[in-house]
């Protein structure tokens, strides 16, 4: 009961402060992780791939996946609720007050400065994922030779047929897995 309460409570806490969406959970996930020790940092890039490639919000993958590895079908929907419950009740109190809070410059303020909190924070998380995705996590060697160039090699393809032939998504997704699976990328 202690560990869904837990649960519960850091998804709770992720929801209240990520600012700028699912992305943005990366580095609070991070922390969770270094603090809990209920999933690894690879862990982390699959729920991420998972979150990427299913149907949803992406923080809301992420926690459910992670309450799954945590507590199990339970630990899923706790998990869930918890980052979920800020959400649901910001947008109840920010519905009431909208139409007086619309032109005040204090609010107007306050969403100036949470646009650069986001984009940090979804920069954070794109360093990391970056880092875990293209390096070994090898101390012992140099950023060379940590360096996984098979999966360098497949990110700049996707990125090519992405941007410059505008392939679909989700054939990539496809068939980046496939591409895994044969490779042991």
């Amino acid at each position: 009961m202690l560990l869904y309460i837990k649960l519960y409570y850091e998804f709770c806490k992720i929801g209240f402060f990520t600012v700028g969406g699912g992305l943005a959970t990366i580095p609070f996930l991070e922390s969770l992780s270094n603090k809990t020790n209920w999933f690894t940092e690879k862990d982390l890039v699959n729920m991420l791939a998972i979150s990427e490639s299913t149907p949803g919000a992406i923080g809301i993958n992420m926690a459910t996946y992670t309450g799954y590895l945590t507590g199990g079908p339970l630990g899923g929907i706790v998990a869930t609720l918890g980052i979920v419950t800020p959400s649901v009740l910001i947008i109840l109190v920010i519905s009431k007050a909208l139409k007086k809070f619309k032109e005040n410059t204090y609010i107007n303020g306050a969403f100036y400065g949470l646009r650069p909190a986001s984009v940090g924070l979804i920069t954070a998380a794109t360093f990391g994922i970056i880092k875990v995705s293209f390096l070994y996590s090898s101390k012992h060697l140099s950023f060379f030779q940590n360096l996984n160039i098979k999966s360098l090699i497949l990110g700049i393809i996707l990125y090519i047929l992405i941007k410059k032939i505008k392939i679909n998504p989700i054939l990539l997704i496809v068939c980046s897995g496939v591409v895994g699976v044969i490779f042991k990328i």
